[in-house]
């Protein structure tokens, strides 16, 4: 059962990231207003997601295109804007070109080319997606190296559906959040040097990066993006 009691307690840790959004983009003389906040929803219901709509939130995001789908029919597709933050299936592309307004994990050309030609087929004519980026080289994270970026840029480059908006990491987790800065330091300088060859699609480049434990950190080193999960909603149950 749904109570006001979560819908105030969301309301006040909403509030309170707002703040640590604020203070963090000050320190390093940003404007707050450029840093876009993801609510990432996986695994709350949908009558939470619907609270956070209600209290101002409008970008979500979702790590699996099924559970995604079940709460963009409950709430609507114009309810909010949908990310899709989480590794995608080859065999779970389509239904993500149907549901998502961001695909923010593309780490191969070939799912890339997948991607561009469902929307080719579903008359969708333009498909923001992010390339996600594995700078520590861990085996068990999705990711493109770094040696294989630039034949993926280039494909995305001579995409007609397809619009490169941008860069994402999901760094290794450090208990010291401090730790994290250089991954998201280089994150930065790539996106840099990609906006010097003009690879994103008629915009400076986002950077997706930083979460719950360490968004300060990344908007210091020029996150645009940041997804926000267990600050705003509380610990997922994962029994469920």
């Amino acid at each position: 059962m749904h109570s006001s009691a979560e819908d105030n307690e969301f309301r006040s840790n909403y509030s309170r990231v707002l703040k640590r959004i604020e203070s963090a983009a000050l320190s390093v003389d940003r404007d707050p207003s450029e840093i876009k906040l993801v609510a990432v929803s996986k695994m709350h219901p949908a009558e939470l997601v619907r609270d956070a709509i209600s209290a101002d939130v409008v970008v979500f995001g979702e790590n699996k295109v099924q559970e995604a789908e079940g709460k963009i029919e409950i709430l609507g597709r114009d309810s909010a804007e949908w990310h899709l933050i989480g590794h995608l299936q080859s065999n779970k592309a389509k239904k993500a070109v149907q549901l998502f307004d961001v695909i923010q994990t593309v780490d191969s050309k070939k799912l890339a080319a997948r991607l561009e030609r469902l929307c080719e087929e579903e008359n969708r004519e333009r498909l923001s997606v992010f390339v996600q980026v594995d700078l520590a080289d861990e085996a068990a994270k999705s990711g493109i190296l770094r040696k294989d970026l630039p034949e993926l840029v280039e494909f995305l480059k001579n995409c007609t559906r397809l619009s490169f908006g941008g860069l994402m990491i999901i760094p290794p987790f450090f208990e010291n959040a401090e730790d994290v800065r250089p991954y998201f330091r280089k994150l930065r300088t790539l996106r840099d040097e990609l906006q010097n060859e003009n690879a994103f699609a008629g915009s400076k480049g986002e950077l997706s990066m930083g979460m719950s434990h360490d968004f300060e950190i990344a908007i210091e080193e020029g996150a645009t993006i940041i997804r926000v999960g267990t600050a705003l909603f509380g610990e997922r149950d994962y029994s469920r």
